[in-house]
């Protein structure tokens, strides 16, 4: 293992296109002006992977899904699966996809790589006690899990 990268470097699992690690920092960046700290690709109890988690000083739990193009929209429907597993969801994209493709029934940001602005507010569906201890627990051991793979890269296990 390289040990000259950046703990950032770490942490990018390489999955992302470029446009999708831009959205996912201006969303990071207004989820913590908010007072969210947040996970990217979070595997949930559903076996989906989420691609932005917020945890609010509440508990509160917002999923962002973001889509770089039309066709990244199209063809992607598990994003219902994830109104369970959080109290709020969003859309994140950039100025380049029409804002219109997006269902009105979840929230939409508009992010690049310096911030984010919600233009449509997600409307409110309490996750379930059992789903929020769920998503609250996988959080923290991901969150923990990551950390502890930057101070120990060569401990035992991946990062979450």
């Amino acid at each position: 293992m390289n040990l000259n990268i950046s703990p950032a470097e770490m942490l990018r699992d390489g999955r992302q296109s470029a446009m999708a690690t831009m959205i996912q920092k201006g969303v990071g960046r207004r989820l913590r002006a908010e007072g969210f700290f947040m996970l990217t690709e979070l595997t949930l109890s559903s076996g989906r992977r989420a691609d932005v988690v917020g945890l609010g000083p509440g508990g509160e739990i917002w999923i962002v899904e973001i889509k770089c193009s039309v066709e990244d929209f199209r063809a992607d429907l598990k994003w219902e699966d994830y109104r369970a597993h959080c109290d709020r969801l969003f859309f994140a994209t950039h100025a380049g996809v029409p804002a219109g493709i997006f269902p009105l029934d979840a929230g939409f940001i508009l992010a690049d790589a310096y911030g984010a602005d919600v233009i449509r507010p997600a409307p409110e569906h309490r996750a379930s006690p059992a789903a929020r201890r769920s998503v609250t627990l996988r959080f923290a051991q991901a969150a923990a899990g990551r950390l502890h793979g930057i101070v120990d890269p060569f401990a035992a296990g991946t990062l979450l």
